[in-house]
């Protein structure tokens, strides 16, 4: 597949979780507070970073004694601080009623001035549902459940006036105002990559986000995604990843095997993990088999942005013309090496 034409964008994951606990490095900050996503987000956009994800959980996942940001009301407050940065949202549609989420992304998009997006989840972690006695569905009957709510909260972000009896939801002449304001309505990203995930994407998604994982393999999901008929023109496609990027290759393979035996210490803590976890998921399916070797949530160092500033800028270019528009990125310590890729990645790749 051709890659796309523009220069590729670079996006940060909101530190919602604090130290991400999976893989405890000490010299990152424990925190998950608003004040530190402030200035975290700031410092982004100032840097010249495009996008910022707010993942959203109720409860922390992976240690429920440790804070968690919540996603919503900070994606608002920083639509309101932010000037160009791109603010994305993550939802699980079993949270909210598609009429009131729709009605919150487009005060979301009013504030930011059409710099807005949500990217549809489906969610993985039964705890966080169980426990608030919310029904955690099996994993195709979720993606059923998701494919009529996104139907509802796409229609009413457009202004339509909505009447629609389904099998989840009813909702009679119904419509949203101010909408329209800036453009159609929020750009769609959608995450996931089993068969459900990407026949949703091909319907209803502008932007489909992709696990890291190997170039050959992220081709081979572009090129069966891209294949399918988009009901809101042409795909683009994101890639989460956790870069390391040092003077040297030998350098950044170094730290990549430090922070390794941090995660390794963190065996329990995965472990329990895990057993809240839906075992359906094709992301936890993935990292599961690769812990030993890989850093990072969703697929993290599997997407190989490990080396020197040249190597790691020689593999975006690469994963640039396979298709990727957004690269979503972790780091650790995060405002450290976040500072770090703006300062030497960057400039060789733009």
């Amino acid at each position: 597949m051709a890659g796309p034409t523009d220069a590729p964008r670079f996006g940060i994951w909101a530190a919602v979780h604090g130290s991400r606990a999976s893989h405890h490095d000490p010299d990152e900050p424990d925190d998950a507070s608003w004040e530190r996503n402030r200035a975290l987000v700031l410092e982004a956009e100032a840097l010249g970073y495009d996008s910022v994800l707010v993942a959203q959980h109720t409860m922390n996942p992976y240690d429920g004694d440790r804070d968690q940001l919540e996603a919503w009301t900070g994606a608002a407050a920083l639509a309101a601080l932010t000037r160009r940065i791109e603010i994305i949202a993550a939802i699980k549609p079993g949270l909210y009623h598609p009429v009131v989420l729709a009605k919150m992304a487009l005060q979301i998009e009013h504030i930011s001035g059409g710099r807005f997006a949500l990217n549809l989840v489906n969610a993985w972690n039964r705890a966080e549902f169980e426990r608030a006695g919310l029904p955690f569905p099996a994993h195709d009957d979720r993606y059923a459940y998701g494919r009529e709510w996104i139907g509802l909260v796409d229609r009413l972000m457009r202004g339509e006036r909505v009447t629609f009896a389904g099998a989840h939801f009813r909702v009679e002449d119904y419509q949203l105002r101010p909408a329209g304001t800036f453009r159609k309505r929020p750009t769609i990203y959608l995450g996931g990559e089993s068969e459900p995930a990407r026949a949703l994407a091909a319907d209803h998604a502008d932007v489909w986000f992709i696990n890291g994982q190997p170039l050959e393999d992220v081709a081979a999901l572009i090129a069966d995604v891209a294949r399918r008929p988009a009901a809101n023109g042409p795909l683009r496609y994101g890639l989460s990843a956790f870069v390391i990027a040092r003077d040297t290759d030998a350098a950044a393979e170094a730290e990549h095997a430090r922070l390794l035996a941090l995660a390794q210490r963190d065996a329990d803590l995965r472990a329990d993990t895990r057993a809240r976890t839906d075992t359906a998921s094709v992301m936890f399916a993935k990292t599961d088999a690769a812990a030993a070797r890989h850093v990072g949530t969703n697929g993290g160092t599997a997407a190989g942005l490990v080396g020197s500033y040249a190597t790691v800028a020689e593999r975006i270019r690469a994963f640039h013309a396979a298709g990727i528009d957004l690269f979503m990125l972790q780091f650790q310590p995060f405002e450290a090496e976040m500072r770090r890729f703006a300062e030497q990645v960057l400039p060789r790749v733009r």
